[in-house]
């Protein structure tokens, strides 16, 4: 990309982040947290938008916004379910999740936005709203990024690292070269925000029948967010839309309209599938919608886009903080793209299944259906990929079984909890509380990256737990120079 630069002003930043949305705002609060000046970039004027398409936050999001402290805000903005029904026959208990947010929330992208955002601003992102990418250069010591601001004139802004979280249509990725391939998997939904005459019976909606699908969701102030397709009508999504086709297809899946008026925002989308081979080119990464965009199938979309942004934010820190092991900022690539890809795979399942047409893509339904329905271990593992408490990441040959999975939120000595600890942002050691390593401090010097805690029970087991809540190491039997050397080794 090029843009014709009337002004050009070297403005350095450690790292620039382009794009406000859920995932740029998460990872530039993130930044900031740790120590690190950010500057965000959006080519939006300022303003939390309620018509954002996500409404659903699941459970691992949910422990990462609570590592943040933002969990229980964020709870009070909605409601929660704890079953999720698929395909009328299959229902899957959120309830049984080992986590301390067994449900789906259900709330609109806006109140993550508008948490995310007061979090930024009070750390010290510096915002640049109605400001545009247009080019972009890199070298082996830094990014160049022209931006075109509100008045017109281009701006260049150097930077350290450049993150592009903005969106399917990523200008950033545009500007490395990447592909986004991929296919339109559904080619014409609609989305309203109204309000009902009845109430649903439940807090969240759905079905299909015949032709047409439909799912409504209540966001607990009166409006309720419909989403939808027909078969009979795939239209381009310039065709104007109307509350009478909207609930002309709600009435087909649901049996009623409930009523429907008042309809404050009509839109039509469609769904692709894509994602970037690459999550990284250089010094310019992608995250969120920029890197992969998946069906709106069991509502990940958002969700994973939140933990790219908590998988990358310590990364980039360590590195311009200068303390990053040789090869941390190469994991990103190679822990997140494999979710996005399984998420990809799973969302673009769910819908393909509950558009089946055929006899033979039905019987596969009743089959799925039946299966996770009756058997235990499917069941939970469509569970564990969908809340996505499941995911683990690559670990070394021989390492300790813990290695690259999700660290429970466990109760520890004094009465606290790991994620309340991770709120530092920093890496957490959890060690038995009576062992050799019970004299070994273990921070010293790294006490701006590490807290020391210890189990609340008897638990012989040491952990490293990463400031994304994944375990980076962990060790049955470990004294004072095995640990020091667990964290030369994460910690530098």
């Amino acid at each position: 990309m090029n843009g014709t630069r009337t002004g050009t002003v070297g403005i350095t930043h450690p790292v620039i982040v382009v794009g406000a949305g859920p995932t740029g705002l998460l990872l530039a609060g993130d930044l900031a947290a740790a120590g690190v000046p950010v500057a965000l970039v959006e080519k939006r004027p300022h303003k939390i938008s309620n018509l954002s398409r996500a409404f659903g936050v699941h459970a691992r999001t949910l422990e990462q916004l609570d590592a943040r402290g933002l969990a229980d805000p964020l709870l009070a903005t909605g409601s929660t379910i704890t079953e999720l029904r698929l395909f009328r026959r299959l229902s899957l208990d959120l309830g049984t999740l080992p986590s301390r947010f067994p449900f789906l929330l259900i709330t609109p992208q806006y109140e993550v936005e508008r948490l995310l955002e007061r979090r930024a601003r009070e750390l010290g992102v510096e915002f640049l709203f109605e400001n545009e990418v247009v080019g972009l250069r890199q070298d082996d010591s830094g990014v160049d990024l022209d931006v075109r601001g509100p008045e017109g004139a281009v701006v260049t802004r150097r930077a350290a690292y450049v993150v592009g979280a903005d969106g399917h249509r990523s200008s950033v990725r545009r500007a490395v070269g990447l592909p986004f391939p991929g296919v339109s998997v559904i080619k014409s939904l609609f989305l309203a925000d109204v309000r009902l005459a009845e109430q649903p019976g439940s807090v969240l909606t759905v079905n299909g029948a015949g032709d047409a699908f439909a799912m409504i969701a209540a966001f607990g102030d009166g409006w309720y967010r419909v989403m939808g397709w027909s078969r009979r009508h795939e239209v381009p999504d310039d065709v104007p839309l109307d509350l009478d086709e909207v609930k002309d297809v709600t009435r087909r899946a649901l049996g009623t309209d409930y009523g429907m008026h008042d309809a404050r925002w009509l839109s039509r989308f469609h769904s692709d599938e894509r994602q970037a081979p690459e999550y990284r080119v250089g010094r310019v990464f992608l995250a969120g919608d920029a890197a992969h965009v998946h069906s709106p199938a069991g509502g990940q979309g958002m969700n994973t886009g939140l933990q790219d942004a908590a998988n990358l934010g310590w990364k980039l820190a360590a590195a311009v903080r200068g303390w990053a092991p040789e090869g941390l900022l190469d994991s990103y690539q190679a822990e997140r793209h494999p979710v996005g890809k399984a998420v990809l795979r799973s969302s673009g399942g769910l819908v393909r299944l509950a558009r089946a047409q055929s006899p033979g893509l039905r019987a596969v339904r009743a089959l799925v259906s039946a299966f996770a329905g009756v058997v235990p271990p499917a069941r939970a593992k469509a569970l564990a990929q969908i809340s996505g408490i499941g995911y683990r990441y690559p670990a070394p040959r021989g390492a300790h079984r813990l290695t690259g999975t999700r660290a429970p939120d466990v109760a520890l000595a004094g009465g606290g909890r790991l994620y309340e600890a991770l709120r530092g942002g920093r890496f957490v050691l959890i060690a038995p509380r009576v062992d050799e390593a019970e004299s070994y401090d273990g921070q010293g010097a790294r006490e701006d990256r590490l807290a020391v805690e210890r189990w609340a029970g008897d638990r012989r087991t040491t952990v490293l737990v990463r400031p994304d809540g994944y375990v980076a190491w962990a060790a049955d039997a470990a004294d004072a120079a095995v640990v020091e050397a667990a964290l030369v080794a994460h910690l530098g």
